[in-house]
């Protein structure tokens, strides 16, 4: 092969590398030329290191190639779990798992990452949620705790909102997954749970009693007010006439004696009777009783 023949085919190679190198350049400052954000994003521009003012909103954008960098902020509504320890009122410690949801406001996404970077949740989210979980659950007794989720709940997500929202974080709910206590506190808990539920029976009980015993007093009342309401209708309904009808109905035909001190016995008809013969009571004296002498002796 001879040397022009050579040279011919180099620059024919020339030729194709040349154009397809270019194209290739092309294409890669083509494509960082432009940025997409995503949905829920917002996009922070970094020119040379330097954090611009503003953000990107969501779609295409155009950007300096190999000037500027876009850093995409997540804007949805995130969760985060925390797991802490804090002392309660009466100085039990009082295990916590949390699970956080919040976001990052838009407008200054831009401002976040230029004072915190990107790691935002670790450096101020975390720490936030343990100190302000500290100063409520003091506030409570460890039993209080267990009793009050939703109160303890409400303050976590207004404390959180007061010391992150100038930042740009707002909490939008909080939830108590689980509170743990030491094993000697819930045995505690356990046995006072036990002796409540003995003292409610033996109230209960006690209650049972006095309500039977007041059923039967207001039942003993009843019948005797009824039988006091019957004894006075029938006290009514006798009249003088009727007592004495009764009277005669019930004599068994024997006559009442009454024996004076002197030993005459006197007889009452009328007494009996209920009519008299005249303006006076007849009454009969009988013949005194001539005693007999005993055997042997005189008459």
């Amino acid at each position: 092969m001879d040397t022009n023949t050579h040279n011919a085919k180099n620059f024919n190679a020339r030729k194709i590398v040349i154009p397809v190198v270019i194209l290739i350049l092309l294409a890669v400052i083509a494509l960082n030329s432009f940025t997409v954000v995503e949905a829920g994003h917002t996009g922070v521009v970094v020119t040379l290191g330097k954090v611009e003012e503003g953000v990107l909103q969501e779609g295409m954008h155009a950007k300096l190639p190999f000037v500027q960098q876009i850093v995409k902020i997540d804007n949805r509504i995130r969760k985060l779990e925390v797991s802490t320890e804090a002392f309660s009122k009466d100085l039990q410690s009082v295990k916590t798992v949390l699970a956080i949801n919040y976001r990052v406001d838009n407008a200054k996404s831009y401002s976040i990452y230029k004072n915190i970077g990107a790691d935002y949740e670790s450096v101020l989210v975390t720490p936030a949620v343990n100190e302000v979980l500290k100063a409520i659950t003091a506030k409570y007794t460890a039993e209080e705790t267990v009793t009050n989720r939703s109160l303890i709940s409400e303050g976590l997500t207004e404390g959180l909102n007061e010391k992150l929202n100038t930042i740009g974080l707002y909490i939008t709910d909080v939830n108590i997954i689980d509170f743990d206590f030491s094993d000697a506190f819930i045995n505690a808990i356990e046995e006072k749970q036990v002796a409540q539920q003995q003292l409610l029976k033996a109230e209960t009980e006690k209650q049972t009693a006095i309500t039977n015993a007041q059923a039967e007093a207001e039942s003993v009342k009843i019948r005797a007010e009824a039988e006091a309401e019957a004894n006075r209708l029938i006290s009514e309904s006798l009249t003088d006439e009727i007592i004495q009808n009764k009277t005669i109905e019930k004599w068994d035909g024997q006559l009442p004696k009454v024996t004076g001190g002197s030993g005459e016995t006197f007889i009452d008809i009328s007494s009996l009777t209920g009519m008299s013969g005249g303006s006076e009571s007849q009454s009969v004296t009988p013949a005194r009783a001539t005693p007999v002498p005993a055997e042997g002796g005189e008459g």
